[in-house]
């Protein structure tokens, strides 16, 4: 089973990528905003933030380092908070760009998606008569014929969003390029990923557990309306949790 901890390590991530500015007049999109997102979740509770940057401008997904070390520079000198950059970006972005911000900054945590996966997110196009931004609508609805890149050559935190990215950590980890312990982000509820049943979150740290014995820290991350029960179950079960927007 996974190693044994005390307490509970909530992550919280502010923005995310797969929102768009009409989804909400909340959604930080500034480094300031999101700066300020990070500050107020750390004080809550959060012991880590998990950060993706936005075109000030529009809102769109962006690596941009600049944006990265704007922000990331304001967190650090308010609080005390483990900062965590995303290496996902968006589905739309080249590997060697989603990298740029991690490589040239070096966080402290930095995600790392275990496999190339479908990652749709068309089905939110029948919610809005009308977008704010012209890249949005483009954005959601391309996401049906996407696929978001994450192969052997490609490939801190881990993030599955299925049970074969377990195993494709377990495999690297036999090659020694990835050193236990891991820190392993499960997510639940992702069009093209494992699905937010609590028999899916089961299966999910069943297979975790025999593949990684103790040598291994369990999160996990409900989409949408799945985030409250199944950051009740990991907690329940001795794991940790990630609130937030994806």
């Amino acid at each position: 089973m996974a190693a044994a901890q005390g307490k509970v390590i909530i992550t919280c991530a502010v923005t995310g990528s797969i929102h768009t500015p009409t989804m909400s007049p909340h959604l930080p999109i500034t480094p300031d905003e999101i700066a300020e997102a990070a500050i107020q979740a750390a004080r809550a509770g959060a012991a880590i933030v998990h950060l993706h940057a936005r075109d000030p401008k529009d809102g769109r997904p962006t690596q941009d380092p600049e944006l990265f070390r704007q922000f990331a520079r304001k967190i650090k000198a308010e609080s005390d908070v483990v900062i965590n950059f995303t290496t996902g970006g968006a589905p739309t972005m080249s590997i060697e760009e989603r990298l740029q911000p991690t490589l040239r900054l070096k966080p402290e945590v930095a995600s790392l998606n275990m496999g190339s996966m479908n990652f749709g997110l068309y089905e939110m196009l029948g919610r809005y008569k009308e977008f704010k931004h012209d890249w949005e609508k483009p954005y959601l609805a391309g996401s049906d014929d996407r696929i978001f890149k994450n192969t052997f050559k490609d490939i801190a935190e881990i993030e599955c969003y299925d049970i074969g990215h377990l195993y494709v950590a377990a495999h690297f980890v036999d090659r020694r390029l990835l050193k236990p312990p891991l820190f392993i982000q499960s997510v639940f509820g992702i069009r093209g990923g494992i699905g937010p049943h609590p028999e899916d979150v089961l299966h999910m740290k069943r297979t975790a557990d025999r593949l990684f014995g103790d040598a291994y820290h369990w999160s996990v991350l409900g989409a949408g309306r799945n985030q409250m029960f199944i950051a009740a179950m990991s907690a329940v079960m001795g794991g940790n949790v990630r609130v937030g927007l994806e």
